[in-house]
């Protein structure tokens, strides 16, 4: 339940946060720090690669060359959002079907091949989800912040 709830949070607080955010805003670097587009992105990107892992499947060669343009300008806020939130709701659609008797299953990650459980990837999944999220909020307030306009 913990790592449902983190996601659920995290769902709730990109959606607040990004859904008015600006093509600009999004793709901001402030100081070369990731763009909030980039943890938007990569938020959908790596929930759905460590499902796929915890599945016990390979990463498909679209997901592989996906983590290359995670950072790559040009999608619309609405895109991206959406995008986030789909692959949360698959995420705990995931956590909802997958058995408690697997938790403890070995399942390899990565080229490596590094052993990892069901359970240590499912909450690997929604700590990372949270972590991306706490970084757009933040990135999204500074490059807010930086508006002229907010000088006054």
């Amino acid at each position: 339940m913990p790592a449902a709830h983190a996601l659920v949070q995290a769902r709730e607080d990109l959606t607040r946060t990004a859904s008015d955010a600006s093509t600009e805003e999004l793709w901001a670097r402030p100081g070369g720090a990731a763009s909030a587009g980039f943890h938007l992105r990569h938020l959908a990107g790596s929930l759905d690669r460590l499902l796929t892992y915890a599945r016990g499947e390979r990463l498909t060669p679209t997901q592989v060359a996906a983590i290359s343009s995670e950072g790559a300008p040009g999608a619309s806020p609405a895109e991206l959002v959406a995008g986030a939130q789909a692959a949360i709701d698959r995420a705990l659609e995931q956590l909802h079907t997958t058995p408690p008797a697997a938790y403890g299953e070995i399942r390899p990650v990565g080229r490596a091949a590094l052993p990892a459980t069901v359970l240590g990837l499912l909450v690997h999944a929604a700590e990372h989800a949270s972590r991306h999220t706490g970084q757009l909020i933040t990135t999204l307030k500074i490059v807010r912040g930086l508006r002229p306009e907010s000088a006054a």
